[in-house]
C-alpha cells in the first residue's frame, strides 16, 4: 500500500468501527415553531440516540432551501437553513423576548420567522455595549471575516433577490445579472444594512449548529451531513462564479442534471441542475470543491455525496428535454478531483452515495480513495442471490439502510411488494432463523441492516417509530407534498426506544 492509500484509509477511521446510526433531517424534529430546529429538542433528540446507544446522527443538507423546501435545491452550497435557527435559543441569548414568541390569537402562529430575525438584528444592534453582545460583535466580525469567501456573494445575492421581488438572478436587470462592478459597488452601499443582517442571520445558525455539534460529541454522537453534487442554477454559486458552470453566453443553460430512467421512475428524472465546467474548475485546482468540503467538514464528522457516480460521468439533459430519457454520459475528473479535496483536507471523512447505475469505473473510483458505499436492503429481495444489498453479501466498507429519504417507509415498502417478493423475503427471514418465521415489520428488516457486516447501519427514524407509507419524506421524481414530514414526542414510545437499544446492543454496534 503506497503512503497516499495508508493516509486515506485512515481519515476513514469514523467508519471503520461497527456502530449504528439514525436518519432524521432537522426540519423533521419536534418544534413549538414552524419546523424542527437546533433548540432543546435538538439536544433531547441527541440524549434519546445516547440513551439508544447510537453514536451517528444523519441529517440531509442543511443548505437554505427555495420555497418549495427541497434541500437538495439550495440557494447556497454554503449558507444554512435559517428556517433552523431557535428562537427559544435567541430569547434565552437576549436577542428576543419571550413576548415575541406569543402565538397570534388569529393564526395560531408566532410573528414570521423572517421578521424576528430582524428583530434580533436591531436588538443586537442597540445592546452592543453591554459587555456580552460586546463579545458577540467580535464573534460575528470573526465568524464574517472566516466565512467571507461565501459569506460576502452570499449575503449581497439575497439581498438584491428581496430587492427584485425573489425573482432568480437570471431574471434580474442585466447589469446585476451580469455582475457589473460599478453597479454592485453602489448596490452594496444601497442594501448595507440589509446585507449585514443576512449576514447576521448566518452568523446565527452557524453559532447554534456548533452549538448542537458540541452538545452530540460531549453526549458520544457524530454528525453525519448530505450534500447533493449539483447546486441550483438560482443560487449564490452560479451567480458569483458562473465560469465553472456550463452556461451559454447569456448565462442560460444548455444541458441540465438529471439520471435516465432507473428503480424510481420510468422516464427518469430531470433535476434541472447546471452541469459543472470541468477544465475551468481543474485548471482553477477545484477550489470551488475544497472551498465547499471545507464548510461541510466544519459542520460535519462525515459527509455522504449524493449521486457519488456523478463525479465519475453525469447524465447530461438537453434543455430543450421535457424528461430525462433522452441525454448520455459525460465523464467528469473525479480523480483529480477528490485527490485535490483530500490534500486540502486529509481529515474529512467521505461517504459515497453509489446507488443507481453503477459501472466498474465509479466503484473503482470509490475503492481508490476508500469511501464507504451505501447498500439498501429494501433494493434486496427481488429473487437473485447475487443481488449486492443481500444482507450476507454486504462488505464491511459500507453503511447499510433499511430504507433512504428517497424511500418508502419499511412498513409501506413491505405492504406493497407483490407475491414474488415477499416469497423471496420471508424464506431469506426463515433461513435466517433457521424456522418459520412470522414477519414483523419494520423490526425484522432493522435487525438485519443491524446484524450486517458494514460498519455502519442507519436506520431511518420512521421505521423506528414503526409508521407506514403516508410518512414518507420524498417520492422521487415528484415537485409536490414532499419534505414535511414530522415526528412528535408522543409516538416515541419506551418499548420503541427499548426493543432498539436492545437491538444496538445484541448486534454489537456501541
Amino acid at each position: 500500500m503506497t503512503q497516499e492509500n495508508e493516509t486515506l484509509t485512515a481519515n476513514n477511521n469514523l467508519t471503520q468501527v461497527r456502530e449504528a446510526g439514525v436518519l432524521l433531517h432537522i426540519s423533521s424534529l419536534p418544534s413549538a415553531n414552524y419546523v424542527g430546529d437546533l433548540g432543546a429538542d435538538a439536544k433531547k433528540f441527541v440524549d434519546v440516540l445516547q440513551q439508544m446507544k447510537v453514536k451517528v446522527w444523519q441529517t440531509l443538507p442543511i443548505n437554505m432551501p427555495h420555497a418549495d423546501n427541497s434541500p437538495y435545491q439550495c440557494l447556497s452550497a454554503h449558507a444554512g437553513n435559517p428556517d433552523f435557527i431557535s428562537l427559544e435559543t435567541l430569547v434565552a441569548d437576549g436577542l428576543l423576548s419571550p413576548d415575541d414568541l406569543v402565538l397570534d390569537d388569529t393564526h395560531g402562529t408566532t410573528q414570521p420567522k423572517a421578521h424576528l430575525f430582524d428583530k434580533a438584528y436591531q436588538n443586537f444592534n442597540q445592546q452592543i455595549t453591554d459587555g456580552l453582545y460586546a463579545k458577540q460583535k467580535i464573534a460575528f466580525k470573526a465568524f464574517c471575516k472566516k466565512q467571507a469567501h461565501w459569506l460576502v456573494d452570499f449575503a449581497l445575492f439575497i439581498a438584491l433577490r428581496i430587492k427584485f421581488n425573489q425573482t432568480g438572478w437570471q431574471y434580474w436587470p442585466e447589469a446585476y445579472k451580469n455582475r457589473d462592478e460599478s453597479i454592485l459597488k453602489l448596490a452594496k452601499k444601497e442594501l448595507a444594512d440589509d446585507i449585514t443582517r443576512i449576514q447576521f442571520t448566518q452568523y446565527l445558525f452557524f453559532s447554534q449548529w456548533h452549538a448542537l455539534k458540541s452538545y452530540a460529541a460531549s453526549k458520544d454522537v457524530r454528525l453525519f451531513g448530505d450534500i447533493p453534487i449539483f447546486v441550483a442554477y438560482d443560487s449564490a454559486d452560479v451567480w458569483a462564479e458562473p465560469q465553472f458552470f456550463k452556461l451559454d453566453v447569456d448565462k442560460n443553460m444548455t444541458v441540465v442534471a438529471g439520471v435516465p430512467p432507473d428503480y424510481f421512475s420510468t422516464t427518469g428524472q430531470r433535476w434541472g441542475n447546471p452541469h459543472y465546467n470541468w477544465d475551468a474548475m481543474l485548471a482553477d485546482g477545484f477550489s470551488w470543491w475544497v472551498s465547499r468540503m471545507a464548510t461541510q467538514s466544519e459542520l460535519f464528522d462525515m459527509v455522504r455525496i449524493d449521486h457519488f457516480r456523478g463525479l465519475e460521468a453525469a447524465w447530461e439533459i438537453p434543455t430543450t428535454e421535457e424528461t430525462a430519457m433522452n441525454g448520455q454520459w459525460v465523464t467528469a475528473p473525479g480523480c483529480p478531483l477528490l485527490k485535490a479535496i483530500k490534500h486540502a483536507l486529509p481529515n474529512v471523512t467521505l461517504i459515497a452515495e453509489d446507488l443507481g447505475i453503477i459501472t466498474s469505473e465509479v466503484d473503482a473510483l470509490r475503492e481508490k480513495y476508500h469511501l464507504p458505499g451505501m447498500k439498501i436492503l429494501q433494493f434486496a429481495f427481488g429473487g437473485q442471490d447475487d443481488n449486492p444489498y443481500l444482507p450476507h453479501n454486504i462488505e464491511p466498507d459500507s453503511v447499510v439502510y433499511t430504507g433512504t429519504h428517497d424511500n418508502d417507509t419499511t412498513v409501506g415498502w413491505y405492504n406493497a411488494l407483490d407475491d414474488q417478493q415477499r416469497h423471496y423475503f420471508h424464506a431469506y427471514l426463515a433461513a435466517l432463523h433457521s424456522e418459520e418465521h412470522v414477519a414483523s415489520m419494520p423490526r425484522d428488516l432493522i435487525i438485519m441492516a443491524l446484524e450486517t457486516r458494514a460498519n455502519l447501519a442507519i436506520i431511518p427514524m420512521q421505521d423506528i417509530l414503526g409508521l407506514d407509507g403516508t410518512h414518507r419524506m420524498n417520492v422521487p421524481g415528484t415537485s409536490t407534498g414532499n419534505w414535511h414530514w414530522r415526528f412528535d414526542w408522543s409516538q416515541l414510545k419506551d418499548w420503541q426506544i427499548s426493543d432498539f437499544t436492545n437491538a444496538v446492543i445484541h448486534s454489537k454496534r456501541y
